[in-house]
């Protein structure tokens, strides 16, 4: 039985042995894109709804992470308008959504966006990339494109989230998301997408950090709030995105 710990993980590295081999460009190619939004005076908002909001968490307030980045979430929707019970799920698809989150994060048009959708077919992120096109703002999706092209969109377009980026990032994961069989069923277990968004977060997170300093600019950084005198050197840099609300 192909099923634990040791097949988890050697299969989870096959896929990211694939997702280096296939995507380094496209990480590269993103990577450059963000940094010059970055470098004209503009802030990075990072989306994923579900499962995909860890990616944001990833790369947004955290130690050795960007300051100028900025999490896009469902729950922002219920924390401002103080909604009680409010279906998330229905949140995620429901096209609309996008309009309250830009309007919430006031996204400029010097901005960039990573929208992180797994299956890429959902209301939300592909009215969010639809917006982001109409003005300009450059979109770098994170997605899988085996699920996205073996699925329907939810979208009113009949569009997915692959085909309205700038650059895509495909995470390599397998349609439905689950790598392991389990016996007597047909279900599955073992996800990867988590498991790959999250290195693919750091390795746009570093490279971008080494174009600003090749640019001839310290980037500005976080460390971490658990070191002894953190919080205030990220209180610090914090204050100068004040205008952009910036929070950690």
């Amino acid at each position: 039985m192909k099923l634990g710990a040791k097949v988890m993980i050697d299969t989870i590295l096959e896929i990211v042995q694939k997702m280096e081999e296939t995507q380094i460009e496209a990480i590269e190619k993103a990577s450059e894109l963000l940094a010059s939004r970055l470098q004209q005076g503009g802030i990075i908002h990072v989306f994923g709804a579900g499962h995909s909001r860890a990616f944001g968490m990833e790369m947004c307030g955290r130690a050795g992470g960007l300051v100028p980045l900025k999490l896009v979430a469902l729950e922002d929707i219920t924390l401002a308008e103080g909604t009680v019970g409010i279906n998330l799920t229905e949140l995620e698809r429901s096209p609309e959504t996008a309009h309250r989150l830009m309007e919430l994060h006031d996204v400029q048009d010097e901005d960039g966006f990573i929208i992180v959708s797994n299956s890429g077919r959902n209301g939300s992120a592909v009215e969010l990339a639809t917006i982001c096109r109409e003005r300009g703002i450059p979109i770098v999706a994170v997605t899988s494109l085996n699920h996205s092209q073996h699925t329907d969109s939810r979208h009113p377009s009949g569009k997915k989230l692959y085909e309205l980026a700038d650059i895509v990032i495909d995470n390599c994961c397998p349609y439905g998301d689950v790598l392991l069989q389990m016996p007597n069923t047909q279900e599955r277990t073992g996800s990867a997408s988590s498991v790959v968004g999250a290195l693919i977060a750091q390795a746009l997170t570093t490279e971008i950090i080494r174009l600003t300093f090749e640019s001839g600019e310290t980037p500005p950084v976080y460390i971490s709030a658990n070191l002894d005198g953190g919080d205030e050197h990220n209180r610090k840099i914090i204050e100068r995105y004040a205008h952009r609300n910036i929070t950690y």
